[in-house]
């Protein structure tokens, strides 16, 4: 039998296990108490039984980095998933094999999304916007294209109250409420729409302060499960700066990363990387293919430098340069961006950093409309796809003083 052939076989036989074992889960959702156990024993039996449980580990493994290594992108991806989801033994195997997007370039479990981009290079996404329900979706692209079916990564909702704004984020394009236990953070803007707070629901790295807000504290007295995060740490400042005279420009931001030192975009320098949810309570998700560990628990809490002691990163906007024959302020979005708008921006590492020319120079967020709804957003290290998606919710804000 040839290895591909090998690969296949044990890809049907986990994934009719797996699919036995979603199913099991489903019924005991409904309220199937009666079969509980024998629908789970029956899972756990299937896979004992399965020869592959007794494959020596250092075969078992070879196998999985091999499966590892040739789905390198979405949707052949959900096989790496898949074979995460088989049982614990394989699950921490598959957690050692792959790598984080800073190494890899790619995004495959949901934390992910919350650990810093690619060094070598960007991860292209796109943004759906939904003007009647006030939601927006963040999707990898499949292809080449601008835009295409993508992969499905974060959602988020537009909750205005009297005095500010607030943007829920979620994994689950379903329900975006702060209650849900797919509930990752959010977005909040002061009544002029010209400063914003990311606030991520988990602690970003070892010690971090949580805020105390008072949206914090109802969500703690109304939490449904204890299990459920109801943290705001905050993990990013955003301010546009006021246009008082009201001349026609681009706008000007800058971005405050209170999570990530300035020496992160210097060569060698590290931002902190999360490696679990810590108190997930959710054993599958039906909205997207990603896996999450069934552990409550972060066996090795993310270390960060105080960067209250040190320098925190600060980026800003990319300046744009007047264009005398199109009459426009022009960036280069290298063929990303082909609609002109006031929300389009590129940023880089600010000169507060003291970094060199060449690290104010890379584009580290750029954003910009392709369509009446869609636009695009390519990121790489130090910051994750959530931070990016919240920077970039921050763009379609309205803004009364600054345009």
């Amino acid at each position: 039998m040839s290895f591909r052939s090998l690969i296949q076989e044990m890809r049907d036989e986990f994934g009719s296990i797996s699919r036995h074992s979603l199913r099991s889960r489903s019924h005991r959702a409904a309220g199937h108490t009666a079969g509980e156990g024998g629908a789970g024993g029956s899972s756990e039996a299937a896979l004992g039984q399965s020869c592959w449980a007794q494959l020596p580990p250092e075969l078992l493994r070879e196998v999985l980095l091999r499966i590892e290594d040739s789905e390198s992108w979405w949707p052949a991806r959900r096989d790496v998933v898949a074979c995460a989801g088989v049982c614990r033994s394989w699950r921490g195997i598959m957690k050692e094999i792959v790598r984080v997007p800073e190494l890899s370039g790619r995004l495959t479990f949901p934390i992910s999304l919350k650990q810093p981009g690619p060094r070598d290079g960007t991860l292209k996404c796109f943004i759906r916007r939904n003007r009647t329900t006030q939601t927006y979706y963040l999707y990898i692209g499949l292809t080449e294209a601008l835009a295409d079916d993508g992969k499905f990564l974060l959602a988020a909702r537009k909750c205005r109250k009297p005095t500010c704004t607030d943007y829920l984020i979620s994994l689950d394009s379903g329900d975006m409420s702060k209650g849900s236990s797919t509930y990752i953070g959010k977005l909040r803007s002061n009544f002029l729409g010209t400063k914003f707070t990311v606030y991520d629901a988990h602690p970003p790295y070892d010690g971090a302060v949580v805020s105390k807000s008072r949206s914090a504290r109802m969500v703690g007295l109304n939490q449904v499960s204890p299990r459920v995060p109801a943290g705001n740490y905050p993990v990013s400042h955003i301010s546009y700066e006021l246009n008082v005279l009201g001349s026609r420009g681009p706008r000007r931001m800058n971005c405050v990363m209170d999570s990530i030192p300035a020496s992160a975009v210097q060569e060698g320098g590290k931002a902190p990387t999360q490696t679990e949810f810590p108190l997930s309570n959710l054993d599958s998700f039906p909205s997207i293919p990603f896996f999450r560990s069934k552990s409550a628990r972060i066996d090795n809490p993310v270390s960060q430098p105080s960067t209250q002691k040190e320098d925190r990163l600060v980026l800003k906007n990319k300046s744009p340069r007047w264009h005398e024959q199109l009459q426009c302020w022009c960036l280069n979005f290298r063929g990303r961006v082909t609609v002109a708008s006031v929300k389009n921006f590129q940023l880089v590492a600010s000169d507060d950093n003291g970094s060199g020319n060449q690290e104010h120079d890379k584009v580290i967020l750029q954003f910009g409309k392709i369509g009446k709804d869609l636009f695009t957003m390519d990121y790489r290290y130090p910051i994750s796809a959530f931070q990016s998606f919240a920077i970039c919710l921050s763009s379609f804000d309205t803004k009364i003083a600054c345009e």
